[in-house]
């Protein structure tokens, strides 16, 4: 899957949890749960269904890395696997 429907997939993700969240405002390489508030249980909520939806398992120590909009979609798309689907 290319950056592209990867941020697509992402922003239809969160945007299942906080509808209210306007992405026009948001800058990509800040914090996106501060700029969208979302709390930990929406954060949890939104990993959980990236995996569902992009298989892959993002752990509670790699958080860090995907807090912003550009960091949780590099993430995901170094971590795919072959045909875009990563083993957890």
């Amino acid at each position: 899957m290319d950056i592209d429907s990867i941020r697509r997939v992402v922003v239809d993700s969160v945007l299942e949890i906080a509808p209210e969240a306007d992405f026009s405002r948001v800058d990509p390489g800040r914090s996106m749960r501060e700029q969208i508030d979302l709390d930990s249980f929406d954060f949890l909520n939104l990993l959980i269904a990236l995996q569902g939806r992009l298989g892959v398992a993002v752990p509670e120590s790699d958080y860090r890395l995907v807090d912003s909009l550009d960091g949780l979609v590099t993430y995901l798309a170094q971590h795919q696997g072959p045909g875009g689907v990563t083993a957890a």
